[in-house]
């Protein structure tokens, strides 16, 4: 053995990884959605600072969202 290709190799490939951070950014914006939805439904929750901070979140999450997406979908100009 010469011990040339001794590492495993990568499998997944850079559109994988960006498809699966994507699916992960896409879970953890719903799981945001429920949490702020459940907080709304409080009283002390609807004008609360947690609130804020939650939308907060969820907007960024959707930015990045929208990111990623643009970067595995590219606008093709007709």
């Amino acid at each position: 053995m010469t011990g040339e290709n001794d590492a495993t190799p990568n499998l997944m490939g850079e559109d994988d990884v960006l498809r699966f951070k994507l699916d992960e950014l896409r879970r953890r914006h719903r799981a945001l959605d429920d949490a702020i939805a459940a907080l709304e439904a409080t009283v002390a929750g609807r004008s609360s600072l947690d609130l804020r901070r939650l939308k907060k979140q969820k907007l960024a999450l959707k930015d990045e969202i929208r990111r990623l997406s643009d970067i595995l979908t590219p606008d093709i100009i007709a």
